[in-house]
């Protein structure tokens, strides 16, 4: 027997990942009675099966890699890792798959919690289909918020995928043990991340790439030396290929035999496609708001939905795929909370350049950090973003291994930073640094590029010595000449 309420809230939001518990924080702290829906685990995919299991995976395994190359630590640290060790803090660090904490966070934040599978009902309108099959109504007097992130996108045209048993980024973060054969499908952050993972952890890994190169989307030299100390690894790259077939054997030694495009074969035990990312849209009834269903949600820099009227749909995170990093959808869930409680409250809106209501970073300052050996840290521009759009930079590279901070962290280090300026206004608009424990330099870039300090005042800026911040000192000098 199925039941109906209807329920009247300042705000609704839809999913209850990082994005949107932070719409909802935003949104209570301005006075708004806001109530969240989700359907799955309280925390969202980076909680679970991205952001905290894939960097508990990495981080034994990066460790392990700069210990190996300090004098006094080589020969202690020359075994394999404890893959069950591994694998149970990875399990600590996902709460073992158990939300209660962040339930109890919601509380104490005063967001009301409706467990159940949200769908647009109409204009401010949700309904919800709850797990005991009641339906709920849920009615927004100022905003519905969609924050329902993206999932693993697979491959349309490789019949017979579901008997495959494929693994997506889910499967690869929660693996209860170190397949013995993995074949990962993709060049990109997730690719890299995995094979580092579970080559470390003991897995014979190939890495399949359509492309040449690792990292595509980054500076040259990023996927370079990250390919290189793969191939260190044990990782046997192929590139320029793609699957043409693949299928699983029956039995109790079942294995995926998968025929590459260039007519060579595998074997493997699991076979992971990280071929990007899909819109989590297919079941949220935007067709009941205009909108197609399945498809990516289009914003303004305020995070209002553009196709719908009124003002009061908002996309938050992954969904609107402005920048698909959980800190940036965080960062957009600031902002539109912020939007939302202003026209809310009838108060006019700040969308000026870096205005409290827009959000600019997603153009010209998205920091991202992929965790592989080395650890590729970027934000803002690329010389490829800046060719390709006609912008003029002066480029500066310098090699972190000049550094004598560098040489302490890890004798023999190699890396590589590049720093984009802009000659007429004379200050930073990107930075790449490729090398062990460069994700800590990355949110300076961020701060010299969000506050368009210009080069002239950096120079004020002075770094500590011995460290491999010291790198912000010698792009300068080299820059000056």
């Amino acid at each position: 027997m199925t039941t109906e309420d209807t329920r009247t809230y300042d705000v609704v939001v839809i999913g209850a990942g990082p994005v949107g518990e932070n719409v909802a924080d935003r949104t209570v702290a301005a006075g708004l009675s806001t109530v969240i829906v989700e359907s799955e685990l309280v925390g969202g995919e980076c909680s679970y099966w991205a952001c905290e299991p894939s960097k508990a995976l990495l981080r034994p395994a990066l460790l392990r890699a700069e210990a190996s190359r300090v004098p006094g630590l080589d020969p202690a640290v020359a075994g394999p890792l404890d893959t069950a060790a591994v694998l149970a803090h990875r399990d600590r660090m996902s709460a073992h798959w158990n939300d209660e904490g962040q339930v109890e966070w919601l509380k104490s934040a005063g967001i009301e919690l409706l467990r159940g599978h949200g769908r647009l009902a109409g204009p401010r309108r949700v309904s919800v289909t709850t797990p005991d099959g009641s339906t709920v109504l849920l009615h927004a007097r100022h905003a519905v918020a969609v924050c329902t992130g993206s999932r693993a996108a697979l491959p349309d045209d490789l019949a017979g995928l579901d008997a495959l048993r494929p693994w997506t980024s889910r499967e690869a973060t929660a693996a209860k043990e170190a397949p013995r054969r993995l074949a990962v499908v993709g060049a990109g952050v997730v690719a890299t991340e995995t094979a580092t993972a579970w080559q470390s952890l003991g897995s014979e890994v190939t890495l399949v790439a359509r492309e040449d190169a690792l990292l595509s989307r980054m500076e040259p030299f990023a996927g370079e030396l990250v390919a290189e100390q793969l191939q260190k690894a044990g990782v046997d790259l192929r590139y320029g290929t793609t699957v043409r077939h693949a299928e699983r054997t029956d039995g109790p030694d079942s294995e995926i035999r998968t025929l590459l495009s260039d007519g060579t074969e595998l074997l493997t035990d699991a076979l992971l496609f990280a071929t990007g990312r899909a819109p989590r849209t297919d079941d949220i009834g935007l067709d009941a708001v205009g909108l197609a269903s399945g498809e990516w949600l289009t914003t303004d820099d305020t995070l209002t939905v553009t196709e719908v009227r009124d003002d009061w749909l908002y996309a938050v995170g992954d969904v609107n795929r402005r920048a698909l990093f959980t800190h940036q959808g965080k960062y957009q869930a600031r902002i539109a909370g912020a939007v939302i409680a202003a026209r809310a409250q009838g108060t006019p809106l700040d969308t000026g350049r870096w205005g409290a209501h827009v959000a600019a970073a997603d153009t010209a300052a998205v920091p991202h950090v992929v965790f592989t050996d080395p650890e590729v840290a970027a934000v803002g521009l690329t010389t490829v973003e800046a060719e390709r759009t006609g912008r003029r930079v002066d480029v500066v590279d310098y090699e972190l291994g000049n550094l004598a901070g560098a040489h302490q962290y890890v004798p023999g280090y190699r890396g590589t930073a590049r720093v984009l300026i802009d000659p007429e206004r004379r200050v930073i608009v990107g930075a790449t640094f490729v090398g062990p424990g460069v994700a800590e330099l990355l949110h300076s870039a961020t701060v010299a590029i969000t506050t368009e300090a210009p080069i002239d005042r950096l120079w004020h800026a002075v770094p500590p010595f011995p460290t491999i911040s010291e790198v912000w000192l010698r792009i300068l000098e080299t820059y000056r000449g």
